[in-house]
């Protein structure tokens, strides 16, 4: 009788793994201290923001801005949300566009750019991305005037039109980056084999793989568009701008409604969080991708 004897190898493999116990020695409680720490101090504002908006008018200055309100009400949400509500719908119409425009511009760039090595292509790329570092407030008037003698319509056609240029390069740095670390070029060597031409590689080949880069360009140039004030406030008014601007105005001057700011805060962060919730893991994987060299 032969006796079979598994090398051993295959016994190391077959035997469970066992997990070394963490030990939680004085670096790693400390750690986590300052971790607990920090959470507690960022939370904090959305904690006053929260309980301030549930407050009554009489709680609002007799007792404490940390204290839990003495009566619950809803109230300065409906005021918020009466206020905010034709707004709110504009910025969607602001910056849903802006985000797909600038994105598939900025892919374009990010292609042709990373792929077509035309003479002069580092200089140009280094032109759209000066574009980032003008800072807004020294071509406010001047782009201001540009807009009037273009005839574009002033409020959300405007603004629409004024992200998507400064959205530009930011889109395009990171196509750029994207294409040019994470497409092999193989598969544009064997598209171009095939008999495809530039835009044809990029439309039915380079786009279907560029999610990635999508959702990073996505996300941000939509928090970008949604959270902007300066644009807004010199190119629109509360009648056909953004919701920053219909806060602003929520929040008042001579006698402010806390209770109902606080609530209209909330409401205005929410759609920006909610993004955020649902793609945050793809966000920080497309800033990823474009990183490191394959």
């Amino acid at each position: 009788m032969t006796t079979v004897t598994a090398p051993p190898a295959a016994v190391e493999t077959l035997a469970p793994r066992v997990r070394p116990r963490r030990s939680f020695g004085p670096a790693s409680i400390i750690k986590y201290l300052l971790a607990i720490f920090f959470l507690i101090v960022v939370l904090m504002p959305l904690y006053v923001l929260i309980v301030t908006s549930f407050k009554a008018g009489s709680d609002i200055g007799v007792t404490s801005q940390w204290n839990l309100p003495t009566h619950w009400t809803t109230a300065s949400w409906g005021k918020a949300w009466t206020a905010l509500r034709p707004s709110f719908i504009r910025t969607f119409e602001l910056a849903i566009p802006v985000a797909i425009i600038s994105s598939l511009i900025g892919a374009a760039n990010g292609f042709v750019l990373s792929r077509w090595r035309f003479p002069g292509a580092d200089f140009v790329f280094t032109l759209i991305l000066f574009g980032m570092f003008i800072p807004y407030q020294a071509v406010m008037i001047p782009l201001r005037e540009i807009v009037t003698t273009v005839g574009i319509p002033p409020g959300i056609p405007t603004l629409v039109f004024v992200h998507c240029v400064y959205g530009i390069p930011i889109c395009t740095l990171i196509f750029r980056n994207y294409y040019a670390t994470t497409v092999p070029e193989e598969l544009v060597e064997a598209a171009r084999v095939d008999g495809a031409g530039l835009l044809r590689t990029f439309t039915r080949i380079i786009l279907p793989i560029s999610i990635p880069g999508f959702v990073v360009t996505v996300i941000w140039q939509f928090t970008s568009a949604w959270n902007d004030y300066l644009f807004a406030i010199f190119l629109a008014n509360t009648r056909n701008g953004p919701i920053t601007i219909a806060l602003n105005a929520l929040a008042g001057a001579q006698s402010p409604d806390y209770a109902a700011s606080m609530a209209g805060a909330l409401i205005t962060s929410l759609p920006t969080l909610i993004v955020y919730v649902l793609l945050g893991r793809w966000f920080i994987g497309g800033l990823m991708a474009g990183s490191v060299k394959s």
